[in-house]
């Protein structure tokens, strides 16, 4: 069973091993920690029989969730657990006042992209060469 919990200091370092093994631009430790500490910030993470499996967090800009850092560890995948975390992450964010939701998302990752419009989140923008390592499109998707 998969449980979800709001990212702690004890949480960062797990966290930030699954994004360098999972992104060629991973978050490190320390930006995992600045996290914390914002109040316009929440981030969780998602636990299988006690140990972290991914995390994911939004950043609540003036009611706009910009959800960030949607990572699961490479032997739980395809299993539905983002989908869970994220549907916990937007449930949890109208608390804080976030009415839409934004995100950005590698043009070649299709298995996310499936996910996201999944979910209702719908292209409505692209960002040429945002991303590097290599370089990349980024598709903006939003849900409203």
């Amino acid at each position: 069973m998969v449980t979800f919990h709001e990212l702690t200091e004890d949480d960062v370092e797990a966290v930030s091993i699954i994004e360098s093994e999972t992104f060629s631009m991973p978050w490190k430790a320390k930006d995992f920690l600045e996290m914390i500490n914002l109040d316009y910030a929440y981030y969780i993470v998602a636990k299988e029989n006690g140990v972290i499996i991914g995390c994911c967090g939004v950043r609540n800009m003036c009611g706009d969730g910009e959800i960030t850092n949607v990572v699961i560890h490479k032997d739980h995948r395809r299993k539905g657990y983002a989908r869970q975390m994220l549907k916990y992450l937007m449930v949890n964010g109208r608390d804080l006042g976030i009415r839409r939701y934004t995100l950005e998302v590698r043009r070649s990752n299709e298995a996310a992209i499936a996910l996201y419009e999944e979910l209702g989140f719908k292209c409505e923008g692209v960002r040429p060469g945002f991303y590097e390592q290599p370089v990349e499109d980024a598709l903006i998707y939003w849900l409203k």
